[in-house]
């Protein structure tokens, strides 16, 4: 569906209902096509979702390096 930039404004919300249903939305200066209206795709990605799966202790970041892994880290070795 294209629609002016008048009748965007004036139908907004009805325009972000037809986008989100899948329908391709384009806004129009005059006759030419300047913007497309999509949703945006929700991530299914949540913080911690590994949290109490993954067993074992990793480096403590706190700590400062030994001689040996700080030449290796400044590439002196």
């Amino acid at each position: 569906m294209q629609v002016t930039i008048h009748a965007a404004k004036a139908n907004l919300s009805k325009l972000i209902d037809a986008a989100l249903s899948g329908q391709e939305v384009v806004i129009a200066r005059g006759r030419k096509p300047v913007v497309k209206i999509i949703p945006i795709v929700q991530s299914s990605f949540k913080i911690g979702l590994l949290k109490g799966l993954v067993a074992g202790n990793g480096p403590d970041f706190f700590e400062p390096m030994d001689k040996g892994d700080l030449a290796a880290w400044e590439g002196v070795e």
